[in-house]
Order: C-alpha cells, then sequence, then structure tokens
C-alpha cells in the first residue's frame, strides 16, 4: 500500500470506529476508538485461530508494520500534537505553577526512570542499561485523552495547568533522557554519546536548543502576523510554524518536542493577545482542536492495531502486569517527591498527588519510542510490556481518573 492509501484507510478506521464508539459505547472519543481498535484486533486474531486456513493476522501484521508507527508519529503526528496541546495553556498559568512543572519533568522524570528502569532489571533480568531505556520510555505522559474528563470533575484551573504543562514538557525530556540512554545502552545506535560527559552534552544541546529555537522561531512568526490581519494566512502560518520548525529542530540535532512545546506556548499566548484579531484567534484556536481531535482518532486506532506487531507469551505477559505495577511506583515517586519537596514552600490543591499518578497517563510516544530501538534480544520483550502498560493506562486510568478526581479532589486531608 502506498503513503496516501495507508492515510486513507486509518481516517476510514478512524471515523468508523468512532461512530461504533458513539453510537453503543459512550466511552470518550480516543478511548472508545482505541477500545473498538483493540476488539476488532483480537476478534480477527480469535478467527484466525478457530480458522487457520484464513490467515488474516499476517497479511494484516505486514500492513501493520508498513505503517512504520514510530516514524509517523515521532517524525509527523508529535509535532502537531505538542504544538495543538502547547496552544491553549496561557504562559501566565504556567509561570504560577512553574516550580512543580520543571520538578516534575526533570527530577519527576529521571525518578521515574530510575525507579522504572531497576525494578524491570530486577523483574526480568534485563541488563540494567536497557532497562533504564525501558524506564525513560514509559516515563513521559500524556494526558490528552484525559483532560476533558478532568475538566468534567471541576477540578482547580492550577491543577489543570500542572497535569498540562508537566506533561508538554516532561515528553521533551523524557524523549531526551531516552536518546541518551539508547546511545549508552546501544552504541552502536545513531544517539551514541561517549560517557557521562557526552551525554551531558547532548541532553543541554537537545533540551536548550529546542527551547531557544523554539522561542525564536515563535517569535519571529508572531511578529510577521502583528503584520497581518487575514485570517486564512495566520492560520497556514501558525501551520507552517508546527510542521517546518520540528523538521528544522530534527535536522539541527535539537529536541523537537520541545521546539513545539516552546512555539505553541508562545502564539498562543503572546501571539494571541498582541498578534492576532479576535476573528483570527477564533479560527486558530478551533483549527487547532481540530487538528488536535482528529489526530489523537488516528493516534489511538494506531495503537490499538499495533497489537498485531506485539509479541505475547506467558512470560511477557507476566512481566508485562508486573511493568504495570512499575509504572505507577514509578509515577508515584516522579510526583510524590517534588510535590513534599515543595509543600514547605507552598500550598497544593487537594488530592494533588494521587490524581497526577493516577492521571499521569501513557500514550503512543511510548510506543513509538519502543518500536525505535535498534533490534536486539530484549526489544520484543520491552515492546511487549510498554503496549500493555499503555494500553491499562489509557483504558483503566483514563476510564477511572474522573471519578477518583471527583472523589478525592473534596478531601481536605489528601495532597
Amino acid at each position: 500500500m502506498t503513503a496516501l492509501q495507508i492515510a486513507a484507510l486509518l481516517i476510514v478506521l478512524a471515523g468508523a470506529f468512532g461512530a461504533v464508539n458513539y453510537l453503543f459505547l459512550r466511552l470518550p472519543s480516543s478511548i472508545g476508538i482505541l477500545v473498538v481498535a483493540l476488539v476488532a484486533s483480537f476478534a480477527v486474531m480469535g478467527l484466525d485461530a478457530l480458522l487457520p486456513g484464513i490467515d488474516m493476522t499476517s497479511a494484516i501484521r505486514a500492513e501493520v508494520i508498513q505503517i512504520e508507527f514510530s516514524d509517523a508519529l515521532l517524525d509527523g503526528m508529535l509535532g502537531l500534537l505538542l504544538f495543538a496541546g502547547a496552544l491553549h495553556v496561557k504562559v501566565a498559568d504556567l509561570r504560577d505553577q512553574w516550580r512543580p512543572v520543571v520538578l516534575m519533568a526533570t527530577i519527576g522524570v529521571a525518578l521515574s526512570t530510575a525507579v522504572a528502569g531497576v525494578g524491570f532489571s530486577w523483574v526480568t533480568g534485563t541488563p540494567l542499561l536497557v532497562a533504564l531505556v525501558f524506564g525513560a520510555l514509559i516515563s513521559p505522559t500524556d494526558p490528552v485523552a484525559v483532560l476533558g474528563v478532568l475538566r468534567e470533575a471541576h477540578l482547580p484551573k492550577s491543577l489543570e495547568t500542572k497535569i498540562a504543562g508537566e506533561s508538554l514538557f516532561n515528553d521533551g525530556v523524557g524523549y531526551v533522557v531516552f536518546l541518551i540512554l539508547v546511545g549508552l545502552a546501544f552504541p552502536s545506535g545513531e544517539h551514541h554519546a561517549e560517557g557521562l560527559q557526552g551525554a551531558a552534552m547532548l541532553f543541554l544541546r537537545e533540551a536548550v536548543g529546542g527551547a531557544v529555537l523554539g522561542v525564536v522561531l515563535g517569535w519571529l512568526v508572531f511578529r510577521v502576523m502583528r503584520q497581518i490581519d487575514d485570517y486564512s494566512l495566520e492560520v497556514l502560518l501558525t501551520l507552517g510554524l508546527a510542521f517546518g520548525g520540528y523538521e528544522l529542530a530534527v535536522a539541527l540535532h535539537v529536541s523537537a518536542p520541545i521546539m513545539a512545546v516552546c512555539a505553541g506556548l508562545l502564539i498562543g499566548d503572546i501571539g494571541a493577545r498582541h498578534g492576532m484579531s479576535e476573528e483570527t484567534r477564533r479560527y486558530v484556536d478551533a483549527f487547532w482542536k481540530l487538528i488536535d481531535e482528529i489526530l489523537n482518532a488516528v493516534l489511538f486506532l494506531m495503537i490499538g492495531v499495533e497489537v498485531f506487531a506485539v509479541a505475547f507469551s506467558l512470560d511477557f505477559a507476566v512481566a508485562g502486569v508486573l511493568s504495570i505495577v512499575l509504572s505507577l511506583v514509578a509515577r508515584l515517586t516522579a510526583v510524590a517527591i517534588p510535590v513534599l519537596m515543595l509543600k514547605p514552600f507552598r500550598g497544593f490543591e487537594q488530592g494533588t498527588i494521587p490524581i497526577m499518578t493516577w492521571g499521569g497517563l501513557k500514550g503512543g510516544i511510548s510506543v513509538a519510542l519502543a518500536l525505535s530501538l535498534p533490534d536486539s534480544e530484549w526489544k520484543p520483550l520491552i515492546l511487549t510490556c510498554t503496549y500493555m502498560v499503555v494500553v491499562f493506562s489509557i483504558v483503566v486510568q483514563g476510564l477511572t481518573v474522573g471519578r477518583l478526581a471527583a472523589r478525592v479532589g473534596r478531601q481536605p486531608d489528601l495532597v
């Protein structure tokens, strides 16, 4: 199949599965599409088991592998998703919450990587450096699917900002940490870093370079938009910034996710207030909201059908269940320690730790990073465990975090 045929098929299936969810399941849109895709995938596998002569699984697996999920997300969709998410986070709100956001996106990612990595090595016997790679790829959170549910629980705006801001930045930081650890664990790979000093320089170049590039490009586009009053052209400029800026960051070997976040924050706040008319703001917001929802529908469909690329066995399934527990413990550590560090100096909303722990959903970036690993004897295990963690996170945590937030958010004794 050609790239255009694959894109057409994904959009058709996303629409069809979305309609099935809307008419019958009534789950949140992205989660519902994932559930329907998983049910359809397992139904095909079950049919093949009952009727071995059909062998649809092999044919579908070949097409799923052809999709190249990792490249599609990391080199295409991720920049648009992060830009769209950052566009709706106000810098003023983020400024008030910058301390917990920064600590959770830096120290929190490091703690999560260490806890999950050491635990994974102990549980599965994986070499420690390789296990730390697993810890890094499941540390980024993806709250896109749950933010709507959290809003229905009427959480304080400050808590929503913490969740959204931390996720936007820990996606970028987690990706950089992943690249560093892959370079150390697989020295022959593309992202090789010579020792700890090389790893530190790689981190600075990726993270700081990505932030600087995002601010510079965002500022240049903002200056152009101030001279224009044409909503269609200004929407096109923001799209060019997200697409072109992401590819430029990749070419310059700086963090493209951090670039997209910083550019989106600048355009969504300063650009919206000082560079757009009211009409343009409405069109830009509506356009990026629609892009966000469409891409998330396609992304969650792709996660659902990626089950065909995952190797399942009893040993892998047990390791996957234990990995779910490890990821929750790692997430609790990543949230609780920064909160406890800051608690003597500032107050926190009721239920911050349990809500942010259970609401720290894993998403497509974790699956994409697992698929991008160099081939090795450990890759099938890591991919299976990652997939199980992501599916549990989206389906189970995503469907219950709203009720948890509504319940514990009212209890004054919880942090």
